[in-house]
């Protein structure tokens, strides 16, 4: 595909969209950084600032020492648990010991040791007397413990039902403070977009031209990147009536567009040949040609047919004769391939 600029400019500019590009990459770490911290400007909310001091300080404490009783009646369990192990040894051993002894006093029946066997039978349900004691005080401490921990559970719900209320009045404020900090990052990011595209609109052909692209790069990142990500959800009603909005704005303007080109095109095609050919970048003329697309119509033409000079569409003007050398060449070419002359058509404009 043939051009009109010069490959040392193309170099350049190669390198002028690097400028471009390098500056985009500054802004937006600068950008990042200052979007980063803005959240700083506002205090971090915790739970407690949120809670009732009296009543959830009362609730803490209550349910500290509800705890520590529990502690204290879990470690007396397990004494007495270790006291009733031993009782029930006790007595175990004096039961096999008393079944033995009466083993024997039957085998001697001996009347003499009817005395001992009131006196082993005694110690016997002392023994059991003292195991039946252990475990009544075990038993109490169950049951104790089965009223602590229902008190522990009925004090754990007050302390869940203050901190939920706090909760909610955190995320209440959470929200807000969100929604504050997105105020923040609006009024930064937003002018900057505005500037951005004044300045492609305004400024964009300037020599300037790399630093006003790699001021709307950073700009537009900062926006697209680094705001809307932030945009507050209200459960996806705010993100999906923003974009329901800005696309039927994006889209209305598309709308417009296509049907103000439109009226341009049908404009042009009833102006003069010589004029909309003036009017035609050179470049972009031959990329059309390239495309076998008319340059003023872009619609498909016959490139290959030698007799087609017009465009059957729109009737402008794409191939002539050289007036030199009667070669045929492009209406948008100045030189002639052929011998080099300047078309008059061309060398007028």
């Amino acid at each position: 595909m043939r051009s009109g600029s010069r490959l040392s400019e193309r170099w350049f500019n190669l390198v002028l969209w690097v400028v471009a590009l390098a500056f985009a990459g500054f802004l937006i770490g600068l950008g990042s950084l200052v979007v980063g911290d803005l959240p700083e400007v506002e205090h971090r909310y915790t739970l407690e600032q949120f809670l009732d001091g009296d009543r959830s300080g009362a609730a803490t404490v209550a349910l500290k020492q509800i705890r520590r009783e529990q502690d204290d009646n879990r470690r007396q369990a397990e004494q007495t648990q270790l006291a009733l192990d031993a009782a029930r040894s006790a007595s175990e051993a004096a039961r096999e010991t008393f079944a033995n002894w009466l083993k024997t006093r039957d085998a001697t029946k001996r009347v003499d040791q009817d005395p001992g066997l009131i006196a082993r039978t005694e110690r016997l349900d002392a023994l059991k007397a003292a195991e039946r004691t252990v475990e009544e005080r075990l038993e109490a401490l169950a049951k104790a413990g089965l009223d602590l921990s229902e008190r522990e559970a009925a004090q754990a719900s007050v302390d869940a039902d203050l901190r939920a209320e706090a909760q909610e009045k955190l995320d209440a404020a959470e929200r807000g403070q969100e929604l504050r900090v997105f105020g923040y990052r609006l009024a930064l990011t937003l002018p900057l977009l505005v500037l951005a595209g004044w300045l492609l609109l305004k400024r964009r052909h300037t020599r300037n031209w790399p630093f006003v692209w790699g001021f709307a790069l950073a700009a537009a990142f900062a926006f697209f990147v680094e705001l809307v990500p932030y945009l507050p959800s209200y459960g996806g009603y705010v993100q999906y009536g923003v974009g329901a909005f800005a696309t039927l704005i994006f889209g209305r303007a598309a709308i417009n567009a296509l049907h103000a080109y439109n009226e341009r095109q049908k404009a042009a095609e009833l102006r003069p040949n010589e004029e909309r050919r003036t009017e035609i970048a050179t470049d972009q003329a031959l990329q059309r040609l390239a495309k076998k697309v008319c340059p003023g119509c872009e619609r498909p033409i016959d490139l290959a047919n030698p007799t087609a000079n017009f465009c059957p569409h729109c009737g402008i003007g794409v191939y002539e004769r050289c007036p030199a050398c009667d070669h045929r060449k492009s209406t948008f070419e100045r030189f002639c391939y052929a011998c080099g002359k300047v078309g008059p058509a061309v060398a007028s404009t």
